[in-house]
């Protein structure tokens, strides 16, 4: 991931965007399809009933003040984009927004499992507000240049990471294949500029290992909830069966989110029969997603967590606290229950919407709230991270919490 991409829970249309409601937003698809200016779309939205001929005037006579006094010159196109974004900021919703037709591109690729950057994980301390690397790929142009887990990135082209949400700081990295970013950062407390070139980065989502091969303990860390991590899931499990696991820790502290077909899917393969997460919409239909028991892993699990678990991969916390499958070991986790939908525009725009909330099996809303450890427990490496350079070289015995999951897991394999 390069990115830890923003705490979102989406619900995506059909083949590969589910249930797009091209009917109910049928209106705005014929605007966007033969928007001509700005004002053509103002009209229609007094047509519609939104404006009447005052805000007509006053849009008009905005757009004049711009024009004569404004440093810079401002396109028809900068602000019929701005008059779509400020009808969803209308809602006072971090996660209702509208996106331009480069905009959204670079939303699919945040869903793909690939992405144009400078090939690292990032993520952001929620106290410190730091962004701290996480994982550093092989090849990269960031590895290249000495960039190793641990270190801080203090700011990407002159934008400061502890001034921006952790998406806006990584669309400030992430940019055209073959550009350049100059990136501050931190290492054991010393400063670095390097000017690095962006590139695409294939980011498997999932990771795993036999942690205690005596006593079959595995590990998988699954770092978002993308299109291709269910299969990467399968096929990862399926290799770690191969070489004897009998229990397994999920790791999901780095995870912000993702798709709900993702996280649901990979819940139906190890859970039992039954809810594994519903919704709500403000007309009260419920949308219910179930693991059927065709597949089934009984194995002792262990859940690692924090504040940085957000969305989807709160669905996963919150199934197996409520189906009490296993063991949540961390800290509290984000708190992010509702779900987004995205709805394509005839010009290849579109508007990600919040239309629902969800709840864990049991019932219960997370939002806001987050989902309370098992067992709480501050993460601690006691390792040398300027040793890190990725996950292969990551000390797991100097984790806290994969330490604690073991002592569980060890405990449940000896009952």
């Amino acid at each position: 991931m390069e990115e830890n991409k923003q705490e979102i829970a989406e619900k995506k249309p059909s083949s590969f965007r589910k249930g797009v409601f091209a009917g109910v937003l049928g209106c705005l698809v014929v605007i966007a399809a033969v928007l001509v200016t700005g004002w053509f779309f103002v009209g229609k939205l007094y047509d519609a009933g939104f404006m009447d001929a005052k805000d007509m005037a006053k849009a008009r006579v905005i757009s004049g003040l711009i024009d004569k006094y404004y440093y810079k010159k401002v396109s028809d196109t900068a602000k019929t984009n701005g008059v779509y974004k400020g009808l969803m900021e209308a809602m006072d919703d971090p996660y209702t927004k509208y996106m331009t037709a480069s905009e959204y591109k670079e939303e699919l690729e945040d869903t793909s499992g690939e992405y144009v950057g400078i090939g690292v994980s990032v993520m952001k301390d929620s106290e410190t507000k730091e962004v701290k690397v996480h994982q550093v790929f092989d090849g990269s142009s960031a590895q290249k240049a000495g960039i190793q887990n641990g270190d801080v990135l203090i700011s990407a082209d002159g934008a400061f990471a502890e001034n921006l949400t952790l998406t806006e700081f990584t669309k400030k990295i992430r940019g055209k294949a073959g550009t350049e970013v100059t990136i501050v950062y931190s290492h054991n407390g010393e400063k670095h500029t390097v000017k690095l070139k962006r590139a695409a980065v294939e980011n498997p989502s999932v990771y795993g290992k036999m942690l205690d091969e005596s006593t079959g303990i595995g590990y998988i860390e699954i770092n978002e909830f993308n299109s291709m991590t269910t299969d990467e899931f399968e096929k990862t499990l399926a290799s770690l069966k191969k070489q004897g696991m009998k229990a397994v820790i999920y790791d999901l502290r780095t995870n912000p989110g993702g798709l709900v077909d993702s996280v649901t899917k990979i819940l139906d393969d190890i859970l039992p029969k039954g809810t594994t997460v519903y919704m709500m919409d403000k007309y009260g239909k419920k949308t219910t997603y179930s693991s059927d028991d065709k597949k089934q892993e009984k194995f002792p699990t262990v859940v690692l967590i924090s504040g940085d678990t957000a969305s989807a991969a709160e669905i996963f916390s919150g199934a197996v606290r409520d189906f009490k499958y296993g063991t949540l070991i961390g800290t509290k986790t984000f708190g992010k229950g509702i779900v987004q939908q995205e709805f394509t525009l005839g010009d290849g725009s579109a508007l990600k919407m919040t239309v629902e909330t969800y709840y864990t099996p049991s019932g219960e809303c997370i939002h806001k709230k987050g989902i309370e450890p098992d067992i709480k427990l501050k993460y601690k490496y006691t390792g040398d991270t300027s040793k890190v350079s990725g996950m292969d070289s990551y000390d797991f015995s100097k984790d806290n919490q994969v330490q604690r999951g073991i002592t569980v897991l060890k405990g449940k394999l000896d009952n």
